[in-house]
């Protein structure tokens, strides 16, 4: 080899590896992890950018996840290619009748299939995704059918869905079926930028003013969060859930929580995980 060429050669390789070491040093920030962050969810997965565990409790266990679901009935209206900006009327078919739920979507209220699915995200509305399986081609037993199908193609071996919203205590899963579910979630560009949404204005009848929809997560107002994906779940059965795609310290990290009992738990436990990993790594 030329003197030249082997020069060249050697500066590519030489960049190409010094490239490779911060993302290197990054994937084993967080591995090795010492303690216990005390969690109180019952289950609760971590995984760090190469799907190793970072943190597991009770992984593989099958719980409800109540409207955790919501990302699996996203992910099949886009998959669908259905028109997003079709309007979508509430109809009373659209009303909880499990869970008993209200919602300011009454019947009649008017949206586009987009803003359904960003309400639906964002601020876990039930009519909203209710009304999305209901308008997807023959209806919500197609959709249901659908779900499961999209997750038996994730290799969410111990999952199942039964309705698009959640509100069904058979929507089941675990935590490592939903890590695998958070990972396809993110991507879609709709779901990130809808889950990661804080606040929304819509406008479903004709003559009144705006509904203001905010978002249920409520760490993406927390500056010491960067969160690139999320989505909250509860009915009693499930407890509460959160799941979430974030970056810690550079490190883009999945998080999964089932069965909190407490409104803020999901919260307060993904805080301790944090705290934990900060300061154990």
């Amino acid at each position: 080899m030329k003197p030249e060429i082997f020069r060249a050669t050697f500066w590519v390789l030489l960049l190409a590896c010094s490239a490779m070491l911060p993302s290197a040093a990054l994937a084993a920030s967080f591995s090795n992890l010492k303690g216990d962050p005390q969690l109180q969810s019952a289950s609760a997965l971590v995984l760090d950018a190469n799907g190793q565990v970072i943190y597991d409790k009770d992984p593989d266990a099958v719980r409800p996840i109540a409207s955790i679901t919501k990302l699996m009935t996203a992910m099949v209206i886009l998959d669908s290619g259905l028109d997003l900006e079709e309007r979508i009327t509430v109809t009373a078919a659209d009303r909880d009748r499990v869970q008993l739920t209200g919602s300011r979507l009454e019947a009649g209220a008017t949206l586009s299939r987009r803003q359904m699915l960003l309400l639906a995200i964002m601020s876990s509305e039930n009519r909203a995704a209710a009304a999305l399986g209901r308008t997807y081609p023959g209806g919500t037993p197609a959709f249901v059918v659908a779900m499961n199908k999209k997750a038996a193609a994730l290799g969410m071996s111990h999952s199942q869905f039964a309705d698009a919203a959640g509100l069904n205590v058979e929507n089941q899963s675990s935590a490592s079926d939903l890590a695998k579910m958070v990972t396809a979630a993110y991507g879609y560009p709709l779901i990130r930028q809808a889950s990661t949404t804080q606040q929304m204005e819509v406008r479903p009848y004709a003559k009144r003013g705006p509904l203001v929809y905010i978002n249920t997560n409520r760490l993406l107002k927390n500056p010491n969060w960067d969160i690139a994906l999320s989505k909250t779940g509860y009915i009693n059965e499930a407890g509460r859930c959160l799941v979430m795609q974030a970056t810690i310290e550079g490190e883009s990290v999945s998080i999964v929580l089932l069965n909190s009992f407490g409104k803020l738990t999901p919260f307060g436990d993904s805080n301790r995980l944090r705290k934990w990993m900060l300061a154990h790594r």
